[in-house]
């Protein structure tokens, strides 16, 4: 039973004791996750980070491999890789106080990603997994006009549904709008979500607080991350952040983005939850992937699907 006093998100993962937030689409993802981090661990919980990573991990020390397609970044692992999102963090993390572990999953398949997860979740034996996505694209189903960029979402969707020993298992989304850059219609989203909340697997939305000790981390996290990759900051999260301080319109926070009009709002400091397996059972493709073993055969798989669909829905205004 919810109550209006908690998002029922939080309600749920409070059940659990050790949880692992994953970010699901690469990059920076995993920030989307902190301030639910944050909560948990201040309620009590054991919390673990990972993250899909974009990073070239092959060259990593050999003491750091956990298993196949996952390794354990702390803040001094050793990397020539300029890009490394999640030894950022690690590093933040340990500056903070905080646990500085980010386990690192690479790039692949289904297959040899459920196999790094099912490592990590006996390794830390944990009771929970969070998905967590920065925008929108992983509530795509794969009939909407865009996709957005699904394929690492997807391979981690499709990998952690696969895993039914984890009792509990949910997808969070953090920056609402974001995704419009890569196709996504939100109204479309939003009628996915509404699909999701008849199935009994929508868990509600709920914004971050500025004025709370979770938000002011997140924005010293992303500042930081700002910091430490000037030349490639992440938009999604520089948008969110944006937002979180009440900025509105097309701020301009990285050159990245000076050929686009950028439209802040708060709208994108909502969390949007939903179970793993009421996504999973929406989705129209995801049995396709089931025996992938790298990231290109995803996306072959995701083409395949769409130039067979006789009609793809078309994007819709929203009226409001």
């Amino acid at each position: 039973m919810f109550s209006l006093s908690e998002p029922p998100l939080l309600t749920r993962l409070k059940t659990a004791e050790r949880i692992l937030i994953a970010g699901a689409g690469g990059g920076f993802d995993v920030y989307a996750g902190l301030p639910i981090a944050f909560a948990l661990r201040a309620a009590g919980k054991q919390v673990h980070l990972a993250n899909l990573s974009f990073s070239h991990l092959y060259g990593l020390p050999a003491d750091v491999w956990l298993a196949p397609e996952l390794a354990e970044i702390r803040p001094d692992t050793a990397s020539a890789e300029p890009y490394f999102p999640e030894r950022t963090l690690a590093r933040w993390l340990d500056l903070h106080g905080q646990p500085g572990t980010v386990w690192a999953f690479g790039s692949v398949g289904v297959q040899p990603l459920r196999a790094a997860y099912r490592a990590l979740a006996e390794h830390l034996a944990v009771d929970a997994i969070l998905l967590v996505d920065g925008g929108t694209d992983i509530l795509m189903r794969g009939d909407e006009a865009g996709l957005g960029t699904p394929e690492e979402d997807m391979a981690s969707l499709a990998a952690v549904a696969g895993m039914p020993e984890i009792p509990l298992r949910l997808v969070a989304c953090l920056g609402f709008g974001i995704d419009s850059y890569h196709g996504v219609n939100h109204s479309l989203a939003l009628e996915n979500l509404a699909a999701l909340d008849r199935a009994d697997g929508y868990l509600g939305a709920f914004s971050i607080p500025r004025d709370s000790r979770e938000g002011a981390l997140y924005l010293d996290a992303v500042a930081h991350a700002q910091a430490a990759f000037p030349e490639h900051p992440s938009i999604v999260h520089g948008s969110v952040a944006a937002a979180l301080r009440g900025q509105f319109g097309d701020v301009r926070f990285t050159e990245r983005t000076r050929y686009s009009s950028l439209f802040i709002n708060p709208l994108m400091t909502l969390y949007f939850a939903a179970t793993v397996e009421a996504l999973a059972a929406n989705h129209l493709y995801l049995d396709r992937l089931e025996q992938t073993y790298l990231m290109r055969q995803i996306g072959s798989a995701i083409e395949e699907f769409r130039d067979e669909l006789p009609v793809r829905r078309p994007p819709r205004m929203f009226p409001h």
